[in-house]
């Protein structure tokens, strides 16, 4: 019975010759080039002109959905993308179900089993084409994300009808929390079994095997079923004590690559380095395929560094469900973002949606440096050590805060909404409208364009009714020149005020709270937007130059 994860392989011929003739390798995706990786790997997010008028609660919705979908590939997911690929095909080349290797090696398995040694050969030995790799980053980097949405774009496994064999493409396990190497071989026991729905855990798992035993399981079954990757996360819950030292973990990995033929690709935090920095030789061993240090993004002058930073925010920034966004994403803003985030991808990202969700509950409807910098205080407090770590450039440092990961940003949110759903003005439309979507997003509309008036909810009932299957944008003109004719007209219905009719005309006294809703370019929004203590003359001549006259340079000019 095949299962739900598998595929009955389809085979195609590749233009490298060593991958030719190998089941195995024949019956996987063709090899992706750069620009086909960048589509598979990009998940994007639908947005609408018209959601940026959609309620609160609404627009809380999408934005929930943007943090949890959006993914912009950069250079470093293509050029991850690569190194797993050439580590899966490369790892097959020793393994072919048409020669005798295969079958050589399943023997091979037999004996270690039967001696207890992961090590023991009688028969022979075969030349490993496996490979390992090292991938170390802070959490929040989308280590784990990335190599998962790599993993998405090949089958788990593969059922191969002529020869009834099985091949699991890649296997995927956390770290044990309690560190130990045996908890380790467990977990590789429970992956096969949730892949192909067998009781391998069962069966190992309650007898008292030592490690070796368990490690000889581990390769029997990596050749039994073709096992092309194995992938371990988390890598830095392992135990030195619990396992029997560094050496000893260093050697396990090494017996999966060098005499089971596995290639596998661990993956930690910073404070998984000790595993790998014991000495030289066991950091040459340790690195196999290479040691790939995944660092936060680099704002620095480097041409291709400052690139992905720039690249990624641009993405980033057209994703606004704000009615008074900015089309373009200031330098100052992006300098802030960096500084608040230092590059870290989730980081990056969930600042971002917290900073509308707090733009949507004041009202503010757009985002500034202060709503930034209120934001991380405020929202993201427990990240402060990190930041500031990595802020510092100290490895050690760093390291010492690189387990930390964006906290409690679902209960953050969950109060936001709240807030948002007090608010008496957005409950007062829904409420005229008894729910009606394009009723509440003409009245919004309308309201932005300055058409504030007591005889809006009549208007916009009344237009909405007679013209049900008009485009919002018709309805907008239709609606405000009704209010136009009813502003010039003598008589004013119902017995209202004519000064009544547009409110937005009445000149007010704006509260200086209210100031930060301006435009940009109007000096109240600008004097929100700096520090209490800095005097304002000098916060624009710092932040907004071309506001502030220099009398010395024009003497100079002329």
């Amino acid at each position: 019975m095949i299962s739900v994860n598998t595929v009955v392989a389809d085979y195609r011929k590749t233009d490298i010759p060593r991958y030719n003739d190998n089941p195995f390798i024949e019956a996987l995706p063709p090899i992706a080039e750069p620009k086909a990786v960048i589509e598979t790997l990009r998940s994007r997010v639908d947005i609408l002109y018209s959601d940026k008028n959609a309620s609160p609660t609404r627009r809380a919705h999408l934005l929930v959905g943007l943090m949890n979908n959006f993914f912009q590939p950069i250079i470093r997911h293509i050029q991850l993308e690569s190194k797993l690929s050439i580590m899966l095909r490369e790892g097959y080349v020793g393994r072919n179900l048409h020669g005798g290797n295969l079958a050589q090696s399943l023997q091979e398995g037999y004996r270690r089993v039967k001696d207890g040694e992961a090590d023991s050969f009688q028969y022979g030995s075969l030349e490993s084409t496996a490979s390992s790799l090292a991938f170390i980053g802070c959490s929040g980097s989308g280590k784990t994300t990335t190599i998962s949405r790599i993993l998405n774009t090949y089958p788990q496994c593969i059922y191969h009808t002529k020869h009834n064999f099985t091949q699991i493409v890649y296997l995927k396990i956390d770290c044990p929390h309690d560190g130990s190497l045996k908890s380790l071989c467990l977990h590789f026991f429970r992956a096969i079994d949730k892949a192909l729905s067998t009781n391998y855990e069962k069966r190992y798992g309650q007898k008292r095997n030592s490690i070796e035993t368990l490690m000889s399981l581990m390769g029997q079954l990596a050749n039994h079923h073709a096992i092309g990757l194995l992938i371990i996360d988390e890598i830095q819950h392992l135990s030195i004590s619990k396992s029997g030292g560094s050496e000893k973990m260093l050697n396990f990995f090494v017996t999966l690559v060098n005499t089971i033929n596995l290639p596998v690709v661990m993956i930690g935090t910073p404070k998984a380095r000790f595993i790998f920095d014991e000495d030289f030789r066991s950091a040459r061993r340790g690195a196999g395929m290479g040691s790939v240090f995944w660092e936060q993004m680099k704002q620095g002058s480097c041409k291709h560094t400052s690139q992905e930073w720039h690249s990624f925010t641009n993405t980033l920034w057209k994703y606004q469900w704000l009615n008074r966004a900015d089309t373009e994403l200031s330098k100052e803003i992006r300098d802030v973002w960096y500084e608040l985030s230092q590059g870290i991808l989730d980081i990056v990202v969930k600042i971002f949606v917290l900073a509308q969700f707090r733009a949507i509950e004041s009202g503010i409807e757009k985002i500034t440096v202060r709503v930034l910098q209120t934001t991380y205080e405020e929202d993201l407090k427990p990240i402060h050590p990190m930041i500031k770590a990595l802020q510092s450039g100290i490895t050690d440092r760093i390291a010492q805060y690189s387990d930390l990961v964006t906290p409690e940003v679902d209960q953050k949110i969950l109060q936001f909404q709240q807030r948002i759903n007090e608010k008496l003005d957005d409950i007062d439309d829904e409420t005229i409208y008894q729910g009606d979507e394009s009723s509440i997003r003409l009245h919004r509309l309308l309201k932005d364009t300055g058409c504030d008036s007591e005889l809006l909810p009549t208007v916009v009932t009344q237009i909405v009714a007679t013209h049900p299957n008009t485009e919002t944008l018709q309805l907008l003109v239709m609606a405000a020149q009704q209010l136009k004719d009813l502003q010039a007209s003598p008589s004013i219905p119902n017995g209202s005020n004519h000064s009544n009719i547009i409110k937005a005309q009445k000149s007010k006294l704006i509260r200086k709270n209210d100031w930060q809703k301006l435009d940009n370019n109007d000096l109240r929004f600008l004097y929100s937007q700096k520090s209490e203590s800095l005097p304002f003359y000098d916060y624009l001549k710092s932040n907004h130059k071309t506001v502030v006259f220099d009398f010395n340079k024009w003497l100079e000019a002329i």
